[in-house]
């Protein structure tokens, strides 16, 4: 039996070596991320990580983990941004408000599909034109549903969660390694 990440994240990959896990691949699948017509946010991540795990190949006996975030204002979804322009986009509508970022986790083993998703709140300060563009000019940005990541310099910007911070980053910790023991995977094993 092998674990393969189903992500290209090295969040993700960071996050599992938290709970002392290292996959056997990393297999990020090339799907269709785009948000369907009328999707709303929540059903847009489960979805999409769902047909993240469908998509990696994998023996039987293998578990695939994947997982899908995105940031949602109202019933908007902010992916990733596609330049700067949009990422000043994203930013600008988040600040001074409050929004909720979800995660989807879905983890495979043979034709048994198991997904969780975590919703968390997040406060975004309201953004000078300075703390914006000098943020813009980090590139940080780059790759990261809407435009920010919490564990990186726009932690800044946040003085206020209620949820998981560790779901905010892209992988929810407890419901990660419940998901990966009810497929099989031993996630407490000794070394």
């Amino acid at each position: 039996m092998k674990l393969i990440l189903g992500s290209g994240s090295p969040r993700r990959l960071e996050l599992l070596g938290v709970l002392g896990i290292v996959p056997d691949a990393i297999l990020p699948p090339d799907i269709d991320e785009d948000p369907r017509k009328g999707e709303l946010p929540r059903p847009y991540v489960e979805r999409v990580a769902g047909d993240k795990a469908r998509a990696v190949q994998a023996a039987p006996e293998d578990v695939v983990l994947c997982a899908d975030t995105t940031v949602a204002l109202g019933r908007r979804i902010m992916g990733k941004p596609a330049d700067a322009g949009e990422a000043a986009e994203f930013l600008l509508a988040l600040s001074g408000r409050r929004h909720r970022v979800y995660t989807a986790i879905a983890v495979r083993r043979g034709d048994r599909l198991w997904q969780r998703t975590v919703e968390s709140r997040v406060e975004m300060k309201r953004l000078s034109d300075v703390e914006l563009n000098a943020y813009l000019a980090s590139e940080d940005w780059r790759g990261k549903a809407g435009g920010y990541s919490i564990q990186g310099p726009a932690g800044a910007f946040i003085p206020w969660i209620s949820g998981s911070f560790h779901a905010i980053m892209g992988l929810p910790l407890p419901e990660t390694a419940q998901l990966l023991a009810a497929a099989g995977w031993p996630v407490w094993r000794q070394s």
